[in-house]
């Protein structure tokens, strides 16, 4: 894997130089406004929404625990002219600008932080603590860029206001709530078009990623993996560890089942559609000598064929099942599974996504869009029309690593300087302006016709 690895860095590595040239900018117009008129205003907002970015920052929540970030959001909104509701699932904000007829356009940010120790040294690291839903005092980090996100969407929310004359129809701005544990998206769609949403002829939103400012990934087809998040729970007769045989163990029923499980992808899955079964979490018992009445297994599934999905779930019950058999467990203490989840697949609209892709070349230029492979990783950006499956979205990935670090490590043979949810995870300021551009130019031209 390593030469892919270092080809791959190379080509982000020349993109990067190419990122770094200061070429005059092409008489352009996105919708009717110039290219030079949005760099123009992306710069203007630039103070404001640095001081908004870093407070962010040093001030993250965990999902659906939001609530000074949603009070900003709304207080912003609220401030430009739009039409605000809070609390839609539980901590989420919708800002809703009419602007006479046209299509609905909805912009989606998510606003929730990572359960990480920040690392970076920044003067604005964070240093909060937050209680998790189980209880337990954690330190917290955005380590995934959604301070990055919710700042980006209250940059396109002013400046949409200021081209009022340039665009009509409808523009729907969303701040969600949990996107990192998988919920927040259903939830938010679950509520607010039952409380009078409208829903979007177009949806849009930007991720952080550690390539280099100056570049983004914005491809059409399938980009991200679906995913499931389910817990098996093994029950089985406890009792002293002196005294095995007078027990049924489900901590042994659990560890027998994780090898198996590791066989359901190698030698049950098509090698050509990726798939992968993970166990992230084990709890079972307390005290050395006591052999604990039951054993939770938590799961998470990765996939793009729902189908793949289906079958993981399939061989997973088998297992359990199997398990149970030859522990002669009677029928009430068979293994339980409960599906908590369910993420379908990100899929870039193809039409949409050229459409915008002419837009972001007008304002920046070519060879700035980097061509890689659909990842394993996950989104929930889709569940957001999840009930209206012909609503096409365009969701693109931009770079937030500062160019020089990225080519230091470039140099250095490694793919990135750094990923997403690590404690050294780095908005570089210079992606705040840059990439307000191109989430400013994706939403005039989605309103164009």
């Amino acid at each position: 894997m390593k030469p892919i690895l270092l080809s791959l860095a190379g080509s982000l590595l020349l993109t990067t130089t190419q990122a770094q040239k200061k070429e005059p900018v092409a008489a352009a117009t996105i919708n009717g406004v110039s290219a030079v008129t949005i760099k123009k205003m992306a710069e203007a907002e630039t103070p404001r929404l640095l001081e908004i970015f870093k407070d962010l920052h040093a001030n993250p929540e965990l999902p659906f625990q939001e609530k000074r970030t949603a009070g900003i959001v709304a207080k912003e909104l609220t401030a430009l002219g739009y039409t605000v509701s809070t609390g839609i699932g539980k901590t989420g904000v919708v800002g809703i600008l009419k602007n006479g007829e046209g299509p609905v356009v909805m912009y989606r940010a998510d606003m929730d932080c990572n359960a990480v120790e920040e690392t970076t040294g920044l003067p604005y690291a964070s240093k909060k603590k937050m209680t998790n839903d189980e209880g337990t005092e954690v330190p917290v980090m955005h380590a995934c860029g959604h301070d990055a996100h919710t700042t980006w969407l209250l940059g396109i929310a002013k400046c949409m206001t200021q081209l009022k004359t340039n665009w009509k129809g409808t523009l729907v701005l969303v701040a969600q709530p949990a996107e990192e544990n998988g919920f927040g998206g259903n939830a938010m769609a679950d509520e607010m078009y039952k409380k009078g949403v409208p829903v979007p002829n177009f949806l849009l939103g930007m991720h952080t990623g550690p390539a280099p400012v100056g570049t983004y990934l914005n491809r059409p087809g399938d980009r991200m993996a679906g995913a499931e998040q389910l817990d098996v729970v093994f029950y089985g007769v406890g009792g002293h560890g002196s005294t095995p045989e007078l027990t049924k163990d489900p901590i042994v029923m659990a560890a027998n089942a994780i090898l198996q499980y590791q066989t359901i992808v190698s030698r049950s899955m098509d090698p050509q559609f990726p798939a992968v079964v993970t166990v992230g979490a084990i709890h079972a018992g307390i005290d050395n000598n006591v052999i604990p009445g039951s054993a939770t297994l938590k799961l998470n599934l990765r996939w793009y064929r729902e189908a793949d999905r289906d079958l993981m779930i399939k061989r997973i019950e088998e297992i359990n099942q199997g398990i149970a058999v030859a522990s002669a467990l009677p029928k009430d203490l068979y293994p339980t599974l409960n599906r908590k989840q369910s993420l379908g697949t990100l899929k870039n609209n193809e039409a949409l996504t050229a459409k915008i892709n002419v837009a972001l070349e007008k304002l920046v230029g070519k060879g700035r869009n980097l061509d890689i492979p659909p990842v394993m990783g996950s989104e929930d950006v889709q569940q957001l029309v999840k009930d209206y499956p012909n609503v096409p979205y365009d969701y693109m990935v931009v770079g937030v690593a500062d160019p020089e670090v990225f080519e230091k490590a470039a140099k250095a043979g490694k793919k990135f300087p750094y990923s997403n949810h690590n404690p050294d995870f780095v908005v570089d300021l210079k992606a705040i302006p840059y990439n307000l551009q191109l989430g400013l130019a994706a939403t005039l031209e989605a309103f164009a016709k």
